[in-house]
């Protein structure tokens, strides 16, 4: 598992597109007409990492397991969308799963494809889809806090919580700033994540550009970048079509050529994934043998015992210790000799939190 991620916009701005190219599927209809896709489309995508070859060549593995993260295609949402408008409670419901939301924005001019508002002004269609997050969390908390009150005055310390909470919640939603700009204490964060705010998820504005925009953006992107980095958002410039055309390409080298001919030394896909994963705070760690090389995500802070569930709880609930190698030094010493041989491979207990890049053999007992 890597993250998952819940692709939303305005209609015809190219999340469907750019879910077809990203998951090399045709599993999304991509048609010039306003919610072409209604139930969400949801697909698995490799993430790619050179340092799994080269730890694969190392361990003369058998084959390699890269990490895996999940995209989920929900339909175009409109203006009206928290009072039903388009369909829009069953589609922020869909949103409501997911952990991340990549925003698609629409930041090039083609008059052969409709937009909902007549003229492209990414930041207004952002402010459109955010209006109805925050207009659906505020309807959502409004109707708890009675109920909280009772609770906290009969001294239910966690209704206390949960409506100190959702009261300050209320105030930013009123002020017109999504629940992700509230400031949260570490003890406050469970009760804050529990109540599910549309608005609280974090969020990677994608913005999706002609072939020409690709390398450098255009004054859309500018203005974009400007909105992600008040908000504290993530932002990212992609060309869906170009996306689209690299994945029907097979070979790397093909790839590879076609990208330099547009100055562009990687994928989207490979730029959007370094952002989400900086977005979640999530790292990678790897287990590398003879059977297999690996890749694990987990969220950055995650102690060994923890880490070790991620491959199977047996792994937690019963963990000794973790013979831990930083990737670097795993590779300049030639793989796990000689890492252990140059005194580079160490014997971590529970306490330790892991690194990004680490590469670890759990041992256990149950």
């Amino acid at each position: 598992m890597g993250f998952n991620c819940g692709i939303i916009g305005l209609p015809n701005v190219g999340k469907s597109t750019l879910f077809n190219a990203l998951t090399a599927t045709a599993a999304a209809d991509a048609a010039n007409y306003p919610f072409c896709t209604i139930e969400p489309n949801t697909g698995q995508v490799t993430v790619p990492d050179p340092r799994l070859d080269r730890l694969a060549e190392l361990a003369h593995s058998a084959r390699l397991v890269p990490a895996q993260l999940e995209f989920v295609d929900i339909a175009g949402l409109v203006a009206g969308a928290s009072r039903g408008e388009g369909l829009g409670n069953q589609f922020l419901g869909h949103i409501r799963e997911v952990d991340a939301i990549l925003h698609v924005l629409r930041c090039f001019e083609d008059d052969d494809i409709t937009h909902v508002s007549g003229h492209i002004d990414p930041v207004a269609d952002a402010e459109v889809v955010e209006t109805e997050l925050m207009l659906a969390d505020l309807e959502s908390l409004e109707k708890r806090v009675d109920g909280l009150t009772k609770r906290a005055r009969g001294g239910d310390k966690e209704a206390a919580q949960t409506l100190d909470l959702s009261e300050r919640a209320i105030a930013a939603l009123r002020d017109g700033k999504p629940a992700r700009t509230l400031e949260i204490a570490v003890d406050e964060r469970p009760t804050f994540r529990a109540q599910q705010l549309l608005s609280a998820k974090p969020v990677l504005f994608v913005c999706n550009v002609d072939e020409g925009a690709a390398k450098d953006g255009n004054a859309h992107t500018q203005a974009v970048a400007k909105m992600a980095e008040a908000q504290g958002a993530g932002m990212v410039i992609i060309s869906a079509a170009i996306e689209a055309e690299v994945a029907q390409l097979s070979d790397a080298d093909e790839r590879a050529e076609f990208l330099a001919d547009l100055g562009l030394e990687e994928p989207g896909l490979n730029r959007l994934i370094r952002e989400g994963y900086r977005l979640l705070g999530l790292i990678t760690y790897f287990t590398a043998g003879p059977k297999e090389s690996r890749a694990w995500t987990i969220p950055a802070g995650t102690r060994a015992p923890q880490a070790a569930g991620r491959i199977h709880t047996d792994f937690e609930r019963g963990f000794i210790a973790a013979d831990t190698i930083a990737y670097d030094d795993y590779v300049a010493l030639g793989g796990e000799q000689g890492a252990k041989a140059g005194g580079k491979m160490r014997t971590e207990g529970k306490d330790y939190v892991v690194h990004e890049a680490d590469v670890i053999e759990f041992k256990f007992n149950v």
